[in-house]
């Protein structure tokens, strides 16, 4: 019973699951910007293209 208690009183797990879920939101952020832009460079291309 000691042995559950003292596991159910460490925080520092909690610690490293709150920086693990910042660091996948910020790379989900970062993924959708550069799909953005991409999408929005490629359209730019295309127009260029066509008017050559």
């Amino acid at each position: 019973m000691t042995i559950l208690k003292n596991f159910l009183r460490q925080d520092e797990g909690v610690t490293a699951i709150e920086y693990g879920m910042i660091a996948a939101l910020i790379a989900v952020v970062i993924i959708a910007a550069v799909t953005a832009v991409g999408t929005t460079l490629l359209n730019v291309f295309n127009k260029i293209a066509a008017s050559i």
